[in-house]
């Protein structure tokens, strides 16, 4: 970790300081990094100024450039600070600086590293020229004209009535310690200083407590530093930032009251408690009725992560709900001492100024931080801190079958919400039924289950948010019933026009089932499995010959009932040799033909009868385009004339059929019409369904 400190604390860089360093394993140079050009916390007793901290990383070199307008813009006794965070810290004074008023701060930024850069000397050789323009993302202090210097703020107790309040740095057994108040949020887990490593060695001094016993807001700031280190790192990243609170600046103790990395783990700050309002070095003007969190990294361009937000949200509620401040509402602190804040706003010590109970450092002072990234996002943390949970959608009702809007269940349903309000937020879900909770879920759960008893029901869901408001969702209707569907028509089986095979005989499947207005689909189960639409009653098929076949359905309703029918079947084929013919017929022999031959006659009024116990019969024909017609008669009547032409050759076809309601001795009867031109009629036989 490192830092650029200088000797008067009351001064203030106003430019652009920016580092870069040498990774230690891969020896390349990192991108320039810009540090907040003064810490800002006005903390009693400091012997340095400073911008923050950056963690860097394992380095063997450094290079440090501060944009200043003049040499007399630096403050004095600039100097560059190294912290590991597990041993010493050292200082490295420049040994010269350089000004060229030509270059453009773009173009210093883009140059290349030098071949002579500064590493672990003593003597280190600044060879980056100096950029001529003060950096555009630090605001001056003043906007009076006729000020030359930018107006920096003290950090002696003289000048910071509000802060004057921070005890001496000797330690002091009178030490008035308040009592813990309870809030009305629940605490988050925190690391505490034991935990992430502190050296209670370096920082003595007993700690301060707020004058008033009352936090009035919560400011939040980010660290100024780069977002590489990874989660394990983060308590050698805030014993790097204690470290050099204390060993370069001077200050009692760290500034901030807790610290939050990325991966969302809040560390315990400044010592005196977590739960007491312990008066801390992180608003300049404002410490004294306010408390600091601060997540490790930059967020000027990206926002912290979910995880660092919702933490942040987590200590705010608690933090304010100790004192009984609303994280959305505003509060009136008194300024103490004279400042500007990043918006231009300023003010004289003893003002009365409004700000929200949860803020950014800029609103109080002249700085980026928390970087313009996560301030626009301190809206969206006050809402998670205060409730109630935001972006509660029931998303579905699962274990049911849904028509419209309308949910069908037999009595177990699954519901499924959604919520944009982190779930560490969020105390619990209720599955209300008809206004009442029904089933009880965790914050971090997404759906719950719930039984529900016949009839029509509204359900919804409702989430309790740590503060104990609540928002519930629309209802959805659910239907819970347990009435099975009804086949008001039995499968039955009907032979079908198509081409015949002894495996593959042509037929249709009918049916017709109701379940008052809820039907979901009718399942073919065997001999194969299908599935069909509520609307559909029939189905074509085909079935092996000579073999009886069991056709099983089942009907579903949208509730999950079910009901079980099925019908059996055999296609028997009867070859025209077993026929009673008149007439002449001729046998002719072609693989083509069922069973390898077939009848074919051009005399006019020869025919054939078949006679069979069943309910569907089709007759068989081969078919070209010299074929002519026959009439065919049904126990005795003529019920139609079939014309055998096709322009194609076919053979095996099943030209014409005839089902009656239920089985019976039939006889079927073709006669051949002798048509004028194209008088043949070959035919295969007729298959009937037993």
């Amino acid at each position: 970790m490192l830092g650029v400190t200088w000797a008067d604390p009351s001064a203030r860089v106003t430019g652009a300081v920016e580092v870069r360093t040498r990774d230690a394993e891969s020896g390349k140079w990192s991108n320039w990094l810009s540090l907040d050009g003064d810490s800002g916390q006005g903390e009693s007793g400091a012997a340095r100024g400073g911008t923050e901290p950056a963690w860097v990383g394992p380095s063997d070199g450094v290079e440090v450039r501060v944009d200043g307008k003049s040499s007399e813009r630096l403050p004095k006794g600039l100097r560059l600070d190294m912290i590991d965070p597990g041993g010493e810290a050292s200082a490295l004074e420049p040994a010269a600086y350089t000004v060229e008023e030509s270059e453009s701060p773009s173009a210093a930024t883009d140059a290349p590293a030098p071949e002579e850069s500064v590493t672990g000397s003593a003597e280190p050789s600044v060879s980056e020229p100096v950029p001529s323009e003060p950096s555009v993302s630090e605001p001056s202090v003043s906007e009076s004209p006729s000020q030359s210097e930018p107006v920096t703020p003290s950090a002696t107790p003289s000048e910071s009535a509000s802060d004057s309040a921070s005890p001496s740095v000797s330690p002091s057994p009178s030490v008035n310690v308040p009592t813990a108040p309870p809030s009305t949020a629940p605490k988050p887990p925190i690391t505490s200083r034991a935990g992430w490593g502190a050296d209670e060695s370096i920082s003595p001094e007993e700690p301060g407590y707020l004058p008033g016993g009352k936090i009035k807001a919560v400011v939040v700031h980010h660290t100024a530093e780069s977002n590489d280190y990874t989660c394990a790192q983060a308590p050698a990243v805030v014993r790097g930032i204690y470290a050099y609170h204390v060993r370069q600046l001077k200050w009692k103790d760290i500034g901030y009251n807790f610290l939050v990395d990325k991966c969302g783990t809040v560390y315990e700050g400044r010592k005196g408690g977590v739960d007491l309002p312990v008066m801390g070095a992180h608003a300049y003007g404002f410490n004294s009725e306010t408390t600091g969190i601060s997540v490790l990294g930059t967020y000027t361009t990206v926002a912290p992560s979910q995880e660092a937000m919702t933490s942040v949200a987590r200590i705010a509620a608690w933090k304010l709900g100790q004192y009984g401040v609303d994280p959305t509402g505003t509060t009136t602190l008194t300024a103490g001492a004279d400042g500007t804040n990043y918006f231009r706003k300023s003010w004289t010590k003893g003002a009365q100024l409004s700000f929200p109970t949860i803020h950014g450092h800029r609103d109080g002072y002249n700085t980026q931080c928390p970087g313009d990234a996560f301030y626009d996002r301190l809206g969206t943390i006050r809402s998670w801190a205060a409730g109630p949970v935001a972006g509660l959608t029931l998303k579905s009702v699962t274990g049911t079958g849904v028509s419209g809007s309308t949910y069908y269940t037999k009595a177990d349903v699954t519901v499924n919400w959604s919520a944009t309000t982190p779930a560490a937020l969020i105390a619990k879900y209720e599955v209300l039924v008809d206004g009442k909770a029904a089933a009880t879920a965790t914050g971090t759960a997404g759906s719950a289950k719930a039984t529900l008893a016949v009839g029509t029901h509204k359900v919804a869901v409702r989430a309790v948010h740590q503060s104990g408001k609540t928002t519930t969702t629309a209802a959805a209707t659910v239907v819970a019933e347990t009435t099975a569907p009804t086949f008001t028509t039995k499968p039955n089986l009907a032979l079908r026009t198509g081409t015949v095979t002894t495996t593959a005989v042509p037929l249709a499947v009918k049916w017709k089932a109701t379940d008052g207005g809820s039907l979901k689909e009718v399942r073919l189960t065997a001999p194969v499995a299908k599935t069909y639409g509520p609307t559909v009653t029939s189905a074509n098929h085909t079935a092996k010959s000579n073999a009886a076949t069991k056709w099983s359905l089942t009907a579903h309703d949208l509730a999950g009932n079910t009901a079980l029918a099925s019908v059996t079947g055999t296609p028997v084929i009867l070859q025209e040799t077993s026929a009673t013919k008149s007439g002449t017929w001729t046998t002719k022999s072609s693989s083509s033909y069922l069973g390898g031959k077939s009848y074919t006659s051009k005399t006019k009024n020869a025919s054939l009868s078949w006679t069979f116990t069943g309910r569907s019969a089709a007759w068989v024909v081969s078919r070209a385009s010299t074929s002519g017609q026959a009439h065919i008669y049904v126990d005795g009547t003529k019920v139609t004339t079939v014309d055998l032409k096709s322009s194609t050759a076919k053979y095996r076809d099943a030209l014409w059929t005839k089902t009656w309601a239920s089985s019976g001795k039939h006889t079927v009867k073709i006669v051949v019409v002798g048509t004028s031109g194209r008088p043949t009629v070959t035919t295969d036989g007729l298959v009937y369904l037993k």
